[in-house]
């Protein structure tokens, strides 16, 4: 539009708006002075303060609180009482922010996302509870799980006949003992089940020098890795629809934890065992693994388009739930 001012006085408007391919009516559009808007008159029809706060305190009384505008409406005129639309209470409850149940009900309290970080093992530990089906319609095992998030390893579990607290203090404690877990080395993480946040396990965490954290309510994502692990474990060909005994689900056991620790090799820590990254054996294994690819490479590089393959790389990681990337800052402009 500056141009078209500027060239118009000589070459003319419509001259100047065919050449740069623009509208005339757009420039003269543009010319004239913005209208300011005015306030809108309240309506003559409108309800009146008093009437509109008469009417909040009608629909906040005990006998609407839990009525609809709709039926707030058709009851007042069955008694021959008319006050508004229903549109207008409609209208009036918006401006006070209160179109939803008026009535005093419990609010969940927002919870904090766990933001945890492991760099090696036995620094953060996952554990949580599944059901096993047993023999019978509405008869469960139940699975406990205690898993390390760094390496992936289970680090303990247990098959028992029901959901106990004392169960899992043992396990806990248990388990520890087996890792060599001194006080102020670990965090353990669960979700908000009635035997992890049951408070003789965090007074026995607490006495063990623990750190505990907990996933918000309905989040499955707040504990991704023991999820994971069980849908592995439930995923598993072998892996009966129904138990026919306590002894049958801890002998299946037995035999999927010793195969996904020693033998099952994770995509999430670069196709090692949990056993080889838990116990520091992975610097050998990728070591070994680079020198068969560089005989595969010096045998037949035309098959590598790439380069010389390397090793899947070793985690020095692992997060629940990372802090978002920070914005990095502007750089100042000369």
């Amino acid at each position: 539009m500056n141009a078209v001012q500027q060239l118009a006085p000589t070459l003319g408007v419509a001259s100047v708006c065919v050449g740069l391919g623009l509208s005339r009516a757009s420039y003269y559009r543009k010319q004239k002075p913005k209208r300011e808007a005015k306030p809108r008159a309240k309506p003559e029809r409108a309800l009146s303060h008093e009437e509109q706060q008469q009417l909040l305190e009608l629909l906040h009384s005990e006998r609407f609180v839990d009525q609809s505008p709709q039926e707030v409406y058709a009851t007042l005129l069955d008694e021959g009482t008319y006050l508004c639309s229903i549109r207008t209470m409609y209208r009036i409850l918006a401006d006070h922010a209160q179109v939803r149940e008026r009535r005093n009900q419990l609010r969940h309290p927002s919870y904090t996302k766990p933001e945890l970080l492991a760099t090696q093992a036995n620094q953060l530990w996952s554990w949580d509870i599944t059901k096993l089906h047993g023999p019978c319609k509405w008869t469960y095992f139940h699975l406990y799980v205690i898993l390390d998030v760094f390496s992936r390893y289970v680090v303990g579990w247990m098959v028992a006949h029901r959901e106990s607290v004392t169960l899992a203090q043992r396990l806990i404690e248990q388990t520890m003992q087996n890792q060599q877990i001194q006080a102020g080395q670990l965090t353990i993480h669960a979700d908000r089940g009635a035997a992890m946040t049951s408070k003789a396990v965090a007074l026995l965490l607490s006495d063990l020098g623990v750190t505990k954290t907990h996933s918000r309510r309905y989040v499955s994502n707040d504990n991704p890795f023991s999820e994971s692990q069980f849908k592995t474990l439930k995923y598993q060909p072998q892996f009966p629809k129904q138990f026919g005994s306590i002894e049958d689900a801890r002998a299946f056991c037995q035999s999927f934890f010793h195969w996904y620790n020693h033998d099952h090799h994770h995509s999430g820590i670069g196709l090692l065992t949990p056993a080889m990254l838990h116990y520091g054996q992975a610097e050998a294994v990728t070591q070994q693994r680079q020198a068969v690819l560089q005989v595969a490479y010096c045998a037949h590089p035309e098959r590598f388009v790439k380069g010389l393959p390397l090793p899947p790389a070793i985690p020095t990681q692992v997060w629940i739930n990372p802090p978002p990337p920070t914005r990095p800052a502007p750089q100042e402009q000369h």
